[in-house]
């Protein structure tokens, strides 16, 4: 007849076993998320001085998304093991457009390449393409701006200029109404656009991206960092 552990076994092993999951999942957490990227800042941007010098009359008129220098992507909270974590994942596949009229931009409209969007993780990525954003069946992300915004002042070289945009988001083929505060910025002729817009993942009908051990909440971020040119 086998024989049963003690109890004095019990009171060592139990503890011990709690420590050795507390820490395997810690090396876990290690293994599979790594530390998450800065916020996009101004800093982050790729620019070409002078490639996109604004002509003698100001900056009127209209500016494209300067080919690979922009980013766009998500930022969202989750809990892995227990562990406040951050995941995050990012393109440059980004083009676009912007006009200006006098003080105003009266038109922006931007699409992203959702399929190139890549974070740390092969893993998070193929869940992110599969079934939480369906990249096969809705490839393209896009906002367009439906109130014209007038600034005070357009921003002079290296001067920044805050404002507030409301536009139509469209992500997995639906479109909904969404408003965010961003900064605009002149840097090297070429105007830089940075922020980020708040997403309810309910609105938008995106699947829940928990699993396994990690636990995804229902808002998140999509985070953004536009050079326009001309």
């Amino acid at each position: 007849m086998p024989r049963l552990p003690s109890r004095r076994s019990l009171i060592i092993g139990i503890p011990l076993a709690l420590l050795v999951v507390f820490v395997g999942g810690w090396l876990l957490i290690d293994a599979i998320q790594g530390d998450a990227p800065e916020e996009l800042s101004f800093d982050d941007a790729t620019t070409t001085p002078g490639t996109g010098a604004p002509a003698p009359d100001g900056v009127e008129g209209t500016w494209t998304i300067a080919e690979g220098a922009s980013t766009v992507g998500y930022r969202v909270k989750e809990v892995l093991f227990g562990q406040d974590a951050i995941a995050a994942g990012r393109t440059t596949a980004v083009t676009g457009s912007l006009e200006i009229t006098g003080s105003t931009i009266t038109a922006t409209e931007v699409e992203v390449d959702m399929a190139s969007v890549a974070s740390d993780r092969s893993q998070r990525d193929g869940q992110f393409h599969g079934r939480i954003m369906s990249t096969d069946q809705f490839p393209k992300a896009a906002f367009r701006l439906t109130d014209p915004i007038a600034l005070a002042a357009l921003p002079a070289e290296g001067e920044e200029v805050a404002f507030t945009m409301t536009g139509e988001l469209t992500l997995r083929g639906l479109a909904r109404s969404v408003t965010a505060d961003l900064v605009a910025t002149l840097k090297g002729g070429q105007i830089l656009v940075n922020g980020k817009i708040p997403i309810d993942f309910d609105e938008f009908e995106i699947p829940d991206a928990s699993g396994g051990p990690a636990s995804v909440g229902r808002e998140g971020d999509l985070e953004l960092l536009l050079v326009f040119s001309r």
